[in-house]
């Protein structure tokens, strides 16, 4: 790295390089900032993952400008841990742009080789399968199985998801959706019999409501809905209508503590048909 005080002048003007020697500098032991000199992979990770939820918060407004920012942001993560990988001699962005290039190259040789996919179903079908044969290749001593590698960090209805369909491609599946729905009703039978039984057992409340959250997801997927999404939009929903009620209740002076459960839902109802 040049001697002396960067400085926004002495950067590199090309967008992509000088991404790349900002973080180099935030991290410079002599210059660079306390608090990103303290961190780690660890330590912003958590970062990571809230700014894909920013993305997929800013695509779901679809607001451009944000979308962007962003974007950018989880940009800097990536090359955030470049440059922690990088001091620790691992690898570099570099190697991250390449390795990433070369995956794409290999997993669409409709594309890229002469092979033929002609539609987004077979070309899903062969990229799990080139995915299949890549983690067979990392495999050492023991076999992996079919749910190996799906990343325990990832969002628990996501990740449920992807355990099905793990699941689903070595035939573990039901073939429509009718049973899913029957499952899911027996997981809430379950269900009531603990929350009716009187003694209340926390972990066997826990265990039971997982079923039912699993088995959930496990309908999102058959009828091809992405959980996530589906609960993100009534959460959104649900805050529109609760602000309408909040809004309603605030013409007449008041706050929703001081309305009665009677009150506030049939302001609930008036809410859905007007947000």
């Amino acid at each position: 790295m040049a001697s002396g005080r960067p400085t926004a002048e002495t950067l590199p003007q090309e967008p992509m390089a000088r991404l790349l020697a900002v973080m180099a500098w935030l991290r410079d032991r002599q210059y660079g900032c306390p608090w990103d000199i303290d961190q780690t992979f660890k330590t912003i990770a958590p970062y990571t993952i809230e700014e894909a939820y920013e993305v997929a918060d800013a695509i779901e407004r679809d607001d451009m400008p944000a979308l962007k920012e962003e974007l950018g942001d989880l940009l800097l993560q990536v090359v955030y841990h470049a440059q922690i990988a990088q001091e620790a001699k691992a690898f570099g962005f570099g190697d991250v742009a390449t390795a990433i290039a070369d995956k794409m190259v290999d997993r669409h040789p409709h594309v890229f080789a002469d092979a033929r996919i002609d539609t987004a179903e077979a070309q899903t079908v062969s990229w799990e399968a080139r995915k299949a044969a890549e983690r067979a290749a990392k495999q050492t001593a023991e076999p992996a199985g079919a749910l190996d590698g799906v990343a325990r960090a990832l969002p628990a209805l996501l990740r449920a998801e992807k355990i099905q369909k793990r699941a689903a491609r070595v035939g573990f599946d039901w073939t429509e959706t009718t049973p899913v729905i029957d499952k899911i009703e027996e997981e809430l039978g379950e269900l009531r019999i603990e929350i009716e039984a009187g003694t209340i057992d926390q972990a066997r409340l826990t265990d039971e409501l997982g079923d039912v959250l699993f088995a959930v997801a496990n309908l999102a997927r058959h009828c091809k809905v992405d959980p996530e999404a589906a609960l993100r939009a009534t959460n959104d929903k649900f805050e529109r209508r609760f602000g309408y009620i909040e809004r309603r209740l605030a013409d007449q002076g008041r706050k929703p503590a001081e309305a009665s459960l009677e009150e506030m839902e049939a302001l609930w109802q008036e809410a859905k048909t007007r947000v």
